[in-house]
């Protein structure tokens, strides 16, 4: 009798999804653990009681993914993962688009959500390289400006001066002579919608296909089990607290009524869901069923 080999490590965090004629593969960077007062508007044991009560972990940990869209014979990536910057748990998005075939050359375009450092930090290296020397960067104006502005800088944290402004003025400053504006189509078949309030240009990619549609929401939610339940939770990171609220409430609104499919970058992997209203005026994830074919 043969001994087996007890596996020391996980699958690459890669996954799947088509729509219409488009194909979304979801792309797993890793996972951050936070803090409860990285929450607003909720007691930090009002918090652990939704996160026991979902089998979640408590503290909560935070999801980040990426996703690439295949369409019309092109490639771009939805947002660009945490480089190497933000500590051993992150960062995996190079090794899982090579687990998925993905030639990091063959991507054409990147298409930012938003500037934050977990969302943007996989556009240069260590040197200020850009990783994708050849692309069209799709990012929002109004995030551009505002991490630009010397104004709000000053007003800001010495944290977030460094982690939010700096960040992404580095990470943005090779590809200032082939960016554009986040709006209208911005790829085949897909269109940019705004979605302000985490911070200004926030936006989402609404993917559509031969009548099936997918909405890539961003950071309308960090910590999900409990920002369904509690809309009204927003987080530190928040540019505008109470517009990331309003945002969050007519999003969701939108895609419960519509039945709309989402996915997000802080959705537990693969992270495509829909939503359900609850009683309570909250809503209930509904993780979609894992589909074996394309």
């Amino acid at each position: 009798m043969t001994t087996s080999k007890t596996p020391s490590g996980q699958i690459p965090g890669v996954y799947r999804r088509r729509i219409g004629d488009i194909v979304v593969t979801a792309i797993s960077d890793g996972y951050l653990d936070a803090f409860y007062d990285f929450m607003r508007n909720i007691e930090p044991q009002d918090a652990e009681r939704i996160l026991k009560d979902t089998y979640r972990p408590a503290p909560p940990r935070v999801s980040i993914n990426s996703f690439v869209v295949h369409s019309a014979g092109r490639m771009a990536l939805v947002d660009t993962g945490s480089g190497n910057s933000m500590g051993p748990t992150l960062g995996h998005m190079p090794t899982h688009l090579a687990a998925a075939d993905i030639d990091t050359k063959a991507i054409d375009t990147i298409l930012l959500t938003h500037m934050h450092p977990d969302h943007s930090n996989g556009l240069t290296d260590d040197n200020g390289v850009a990783k994708f020397p050849y692309v069209e960067l799709v990012v929002s104006e109004r995030d551009v400006d505002h991490w630009h502005d010397d104004t709000a800088m000053a007003r800001a944290t010495e944290r977030q001066k460094m982690r939010f402004f700096q960040s992404a003025r580095e990470q943005i400053k090779p590809y200032q002579k082939r960016r554009r504006d986040a709006r209208g189509e911005v790829f085949p078949g897909v269109t940019a919608m705004p979605l302000p309030g985490h911070t200004p240009g926030h936006t989402g990619y609404l993917i559509a296909s031969k009548g099936e549609q997918l909405l890539i929401w961003g950071d309308i939610v960090h910590i999900p089990d409990i920002q369904t339940r509690r809309p009204d939770v927003f987080m530190e990171p928040d540019t505008d607290g109470q517009a990331a609220i309003a945002t969050r409430k007519r999003t969701f609104d939108m895609v419960a009524t519509d039945r709309l499919l989402v996915a997000g970058m802080h959705m537990h992997f693969p992270g495509f869901l829909n939503l359900a209203r609850r009683s309570d005026s909250g809503y209930e994830l509904i993780p979609e069923l894992w589909n074996q074919a394309l």
